[in-house]
């Protein structure tokens, strides 16, 4: 088992940090995971030339040999890099599928009055969706979903399992460290509820968090540090 960052992310406002308000171009951190055959890469945001660069820089692959891209929520911060890797599985959890898909059909249905640029970017967006199928449960050995909704309502990590410790890739339902530190969750959720209820059952559960917008941190509640 192989677990490593690609690429870090950022928020494109950061409320807990930023004492002046800073607008940024917003991605998130992209994983990548090696177990037997399987080669995951999780939110790939960054746009495709500069992910592919990354992928090389970080861990000497090709976009051809990742085997699986997951996405632990559907939006352009997650998917911006995906057409580098055509020949890989999409997947993401059918909950999220869902609730996004709708949205987007009826945007698009509705966007006879909208101009070009919008209409072409609901059109694509809709065919990413289109090709990202339903995740198993499972998607390798010792890489399993673990579902955080709340920032969106199908928000899904991935639980993976090493021989002494778990890691867990959190996407947005704990973003950078501050919300971390602070138990605080992203101010843009669906359900702040459940993203809170989605943020205590992380830090429960993992040794290890793989933030949705920054580093990795060892989780002390679980006795790391």
């Amino acid at each position: 088992m192989d677990t490593r960052i690609i690429s870090l992310g950022t928020l494109a406002e950061h409320p807990l940090r930023d004492n002046r308000r800073k607008v940024r171009t917003g991605h998130a951190t992209t994983t990548l995971v090696r177990t037997g055959d399987a080669v995951i890469l999780v939110d790939p945001g960054l746009p495709p030339a500069a992910v592919v660069a990354r992928l090389d820089e970080r861990a000497g692959l090709e976009p051809t040999d990742i085997t699986h891209v997951f996405l632990t929520s559907f939006k352009a911060d997650t998917c911006r890099g995906l057409r580098a890797f055509d020949n890989a599985q999409w997947l993401i959890h059918p909950h999220e599928r869902e609730a996004v898909g709708v949205p987007l059909a009826t945007l698009l249905r509705d966007a006879g009055d909208a101009d070009d640029e919008t209409k072409h970017e609901l059109e694509y967006q809709v065919s990413l969706l289109r090709e990202c199928k339903s995740a198993p449960d499972s998607i390798a050995s010792g890489v399993d979903l673990f579902p955080l909704p709340g920032i969106t309502p199908g928000m899904c990590g991935l639980l993976i399992a090493e021989p002494n410790r778990t890691i867990l890739i959190c996407g947005d339902a704990i973003p950078t460290i501050e919300h971390y530190e602070q138990g605080k969750v992203h101010t843009r959720s669906v359900d702040p509820v459940a993203a809170m209820d989605s943020y205590k059952e992380a830090v429960e559960i993992a040794d290890v968090l793989i933030l949705g917008r920054d580093n990795l941190v060892f989780n002390q509640g679980r006795g790391m540090l």
